[in-house]
């Protein structure tokens, strides 16, 4: 059985699946709104569009 992703020390429960309880899943959304997990952006940042700028 697989672990909860939060906390790593309970099962996850059937009703929070994949977390073991509400109280992780809140902190696991928590962690999304505040910008805990961040997508890295794949797009290189280029300021002026000159390539032979340094």
């Amino acid at each position: 059985m697989a672990t909860c992703p939060t906390c790593r020390r309970h099962p996850a429960d059937a009703k929070y699946k994949p977390f073991c309880s509400k109280r992780c899943a809140d902190v696991d959304l928590q962690r999304w709104f505040t910008g805990g997990y961040v997508i890295p952006d794949s797009v290189d940042d280029v300021s002026s569009g000159d390539p032979n700028e340094d």
